[in-house]
């Protein structure tokens, strides 16, 4: 197997010829590691004629130690010693870099692995980041990593402008089939941010390619994400962020596992394989959480079993999904989430992650799963159309 080479292999290989002579800031995370495990910051520090300035923390922070929706306090990295800069606080606001911040830079790198979904944080960290790069006119660096899901398929509906938020900031599918790099010309492009952008494309990546084709070994890039098997089911299993039942924090396996205590596991499967959902099983589970919902609870539920990737569509099986388990626990135990949820209070957080309120309206009116995805279809094909301009890597290459 040929091992794909990302954007930071294709610079360690150039001695990061384009920084040299300049005062660089650079968001990274825990995955921002060359073929040889070295931190993108290490690697700055290090690289001659490169004076890494400032870190900039996403979600989670610079080293990945924060839990999901934990708010980030600045800080000097311990390794490099570089001040660190948060970019996930308290506030909407907190999400974008201070103009102070930027103040002396001469260039902004982003290197963090995204999962394919358009819940994911970081590609909207990115987006805001450049819009910022933007306004104090500092060019700014996309190091290109693979979509673990691929860059062909495509899956879902776009976000609705009233349902913008963090897991949702432009109008994108739950599955983009787009790499972090062509995502930063797409919103460059749309969002008019004036950016001076260039992405540094990989080398050996293939659309059609899924992690395991990739050679790469997978960095968790999030608490919660600790395999390309996670990142394969997040485009569906995210949306019980907006429930009540547990998606699996708080065990080995989230997301591929959900449940509650009063979820009867058999009544659930039997109800799923009704749909006759394409490329998956399901398996009943019992789990107890050490944190989040339910923590050292007993749950029951389901563990998610695709059996062949190609043609398992993770946004079809997730709603498929919640609405049995409204109809099983309607009235017993099933609730959507009413708190504040990334920042926004006045849209329930389930509407947010489906970028509408068809789904969740649609399951409480009793529609079948086909009607509760109605139009989506359409969506996707106009999207892909939309982003064919701003794609790095041929379709069918």
């Amino acid at each position: 197997m040929t091992r794909v080479k990302t954007g930071l292999d294709v610079w360690v290989e150039q001695g990061f010829a384009p920084l040299k002579g300049k005062r660089v800031g650079a968001i990274v995370n825990p995955t921002s590691v060359d073929s040889r495990f070295r931190h993108l910051a290490d690697l700055l520090v290090q690289a001659p004629g490169v004076k890494l300035a400032a870190l900039f923390g996403p979600e989670h922070g610079v080293r990945g130690e924060a839990q999901y929706m934990v708010a980030v306090g600045d800080a000097r990295d311990r390794r490099t010693g570089v001040p660190v800069h948060s970019l996930y606080g308290s506030t909407f606001e907190s999400l974008s870099p201070r103009p102070e911040w930027l103040e002396g830079l001469d260039a902004l790198v982003f290197d963090i692995q995204d999962v394919g979904s358009r819940y994911y944080t970081y590609v909207y960290t990115m987006a805001l980041a450049m819009k910022a790069a933007g306004k104090a006119k500092i060019p700014f660096y996309v190091l290109d990593r693979p979509n673990p899901l691929n860059g062909v398929a495509i899956e879902g509906n776009l976000v609705g402008e009233r349902y913008r938020s963090f897991v949702g900031l432009y109008p994108i599918p739950n599955r983009h089939g787009m790499t972090a790099g062509e995502l930063a010309r797409l919103f460059n492009d749309e969002q008019g941010f004036g950016c001076d952008l260039t992405v540094v494309p990989m080398e050996g990546w293939r659309r059609e390619f899924f992690w395991s084709d990739t050679g790469l070994p997978f960095i968790s890039p999030s608490p919660n994400m600790p395999t390309p098997d996670t990142a394969l089911v997040y485009p569906g299993m995210c949306q019980g962020e907006g429930t009540n039942v547990s998606e699996g924090r708080g065990t080995c396996r989230p997301f591929e596992q959900f449940g509650a205590p009063w979820v009867d596991s058999d009544a659930l499967i039997a109800r799923l394989e009704r749909e006759k959902l394409p490329g998956v099983r399901f398996r009943a589970v019992g789990f107890t959480p050490t944190f989040d919902k339910y923590k050292g609870e007993s749950c029951n539920g389901a563990f998610i079993h695709v059996t062949d990737r190609d043609s398992f569509l993770p946004l079809r099986t997730g709603i498929a999904i919640f609405q049995a388990l409204y109809e099983l626990g309607k009235g017993s135990g099933f609730a959507w989430r009413e708190d504040a949820y990334e920042f926004v209070d006045d849209v329930p957080a389930f509407d947010l992650l489906c970028g509408t309120d068809q789904v969740r309206k649609g399951i409480e009116a009793g529609w079948p799963l086909d009607r509760l995805l109605e139009g989506f279809e359409t969506q996707a094909r106009d999207f892909a159309k939309r982003r064919e301009r701003h794609l790095l890597y041929a379709l069918g290459s």
